[in-house]
């Protein structure tokens, strides 16, 4: 039966990489507008086209899920290595979308790390904006205290440094 879902599965292991090479463009593109400095908008900007990707990959897993599912393999990555060794078992030409999974797999991995430094960034951005407004509030610096949560709490009576005209 796996000659039959095996051009389906090229072509969604095809798309599956290219809209993964996109997403990680798409940090690469986040990474540097976060070193650069630019306007929030440019940031928001990215997230909302992260956000598309992600939908768009995560519409591609389901349709490769399905695809597993016919051929009553797990879905996961050992899944779809059995899926290719049984292609390849019935001489079906598997070289070149292994190629393509090997390099998903390592645009996925690249894709994480990226995310994780660029929401670090966001964080220590965050963290700047908050101290800054602290201070333009008067607040003291070194007084902090923090909920359960673990997050720090803003006192209720802080004394502004702006003034009001």
């Amino acid at each position: 039966m796996i000659e039959k879902t095996w051009p389906s599965a090229e072509k969604l292991i095809l798309n599956i990489l290219t809209k993964t090479q996109q997403l990680h463009e798409q940090l690469a593109k986040e990474a540097d507008i976060l070193k650069a400095g630019q306007p929030p908008e440019l940031i928001d900007q990215s997230t909302t086209q992260k956000k598309q990707l992600a939908n768009e990959l995560e519409a591609l897993h389901a349709q490769l899920n399905q695809l597993l599912a016919t051929e009553k393999l797990p879905n996961n990555q050992e899944g779809v290595q059995l899926y290719l060794q049984q292609a390849a078992t019935v001489a079906l030409p598997t070289t070149e979308t292994l190629a393509r999974w090997r390099q998903i797999q390592q645009l996925c991995a690249e894709c994480k790390t990226l995310n994780e430094q660029n929401g670090a960034s966001i964080e220590l951005l965050s963290l700047h904006a908050k101290r800054a407004l602290d201070i333009l509030k008067g607040k003291d610096q070194t007084a902090n205290t923090y909920g359960r949560d673990g997050i720090t709490q803003s006192d209720a009576l802080t004394r502004t440094l702006t003034f009001y005209l």
